[in-house]
């Protein structure tokens, strides 16, 4: 059976992932043009940062008490306890290093700092700011997450069910310091852009970046077609006075598949590009064949199909999978990358920066 904390950490995951899921497409899209690019390390560093900011926040307010079985926390206001707390801890553990660092009040200090050192660093290495900052962010953000608690999370509950203690505050924001601190021992190719040259300067077409949009436009029409089933199942429902939960849920599943997909259909048919596209930069370049075909065939050789065969009879879904796999071999094995879409409308992809 999990642990308390072991779930805790699960569910900091799930949210950060589900998080990463909707914000997914904006980030690569403001990447692209405030970076000019996204490189992989940076990309990691930015999950990690969402996956921390979920973790903290899931580590420092729950679990939640049940309100009827749950006590009233004091406060503590005192600044120098925590030195009471340390000069105890040297005392008790008759100057052996282990059984000091052992003592619960160290402990204690230790994991608050500990806890708020990835806040310094992601602040120097993904926004460019110092010690003076991280200060101010981690006094701000432990004030925060202290009088929530403080506040029975801001009402929820009658009283505080966690002690406010302005030494957390002080050892949560000497952490976010040290952070900074240690983020300045990271390799300088860490500290810089994703590239030397502007963001409006054309960069090659990878195919790993055509990888990356093809990503794009799934998750992208994931969110939007579930956005949508989620509305239009909650019409059904509440339009409805005898209903079919299982068949509501496949009408909303294939409305919602198909609406989207006409986004997706009446955007490239405008133009030339899909969400994923727009997202990374890139555009195809005409061929020889009428405008509005090849963009009917790029739009078929990517989401188009992909929509088409999740909206074939129930057991043909599983192969969207099959789909999506295929599609991104061909995009390993063409010339820059080009895949599916580029091989039907006879279209080569370039950086949109290039017309400019």
């Amino acid at each position: 059976m999990l642990e308390q904390q072991e779930i805790l950490g699960l569910l900091a995951i799930g949210l950060g992932v589900f998080a990463g899921f909707i914000l997914f497409v904006p980030f690569i899209w403001f990447s692209y043009r405030k970076q000019g690019g996204l490189s992989a390390g940076r990309f990691a560093l930015w999950a990690a940062a969402l996956v921390y900011f979920w973790a903290i926040w899931t580590y420092t307010l729950l679990p939640l008490p049940d309100p009827k079985e749950m006590q009233c926390a004091g406060t503590n206001l005192n600044p120098a306890l925590f030195m009471a707390e340390i000069r105890k801890a040297i005392q008790e553990s008759s100057g052996n290093l282990v059984s000091f660092a052992t003592q619960t009040e160290v402990l204690q200090l230790a994991l608050n700092v500990l806890l708020f050192v990835p806040l310094g660093f992601f602040l120097r290495l993904l926004f460019k700011r110092g010690w003076l900052t991280a200060l101010i962010v981690g006094a701000s953000l432990s004030l925060f997450i202290e009088t929530t608690q403080l506040t029975g999370v801001w009402g929820l509950y009658p009283c505080a069910y966690r002690v406010f203690d302005v030494n957390d505050m002080m050892t949560n924001t000497l952490g976010a310091i040290a952070g900074s601190i240690v983020a300045l021992a990271m390799p300088q190719g860490w500290h810089h852009r994703d590239a030397e040259l502007s963001p409006d300067a054309p960069r090659p077409v990878t195919k790993p970046r055509r990888l990356l949009a093809m990503l794009a436009d799934f998750v992208g029409f994931s969110v939007i077609s579930g956005a949508i089933g989620v509305a239009i199942q909650a019409v059904l429902i509440l339009g409805l006075e005898k209903r079919d939960l299982v068949l509501e849920t496949n009408i909303s599943s294939e409305l919602a598949v198909g609406i989207t997909a006409l986004l997706w259909f009446g955007l490239t048919l405008a133009t030339g590009r899909t969400v994923g596209d727009f997202a990374v930069r890139l555009k195809y370049r005409s061929s020889a064949l009428p405008e509005l075909l090849a963009r009917f065939l790029r739009f078929l050789g990517g989401i188009g199909l992909y929509s088409i065969i999740l909206l074939l009879p129930q057991g043909w879904a599983s192969y969207s999978t099959a789909f999506a796999a295929i599609a991104a071999i061909f995009t390993l094995l063409t010339s820059r990358g080009r895949g599916l879409p580029g091989l039907l409308s006879a279209q080569d992809v370039i950086d949109d920066r290039e017309d400019k």
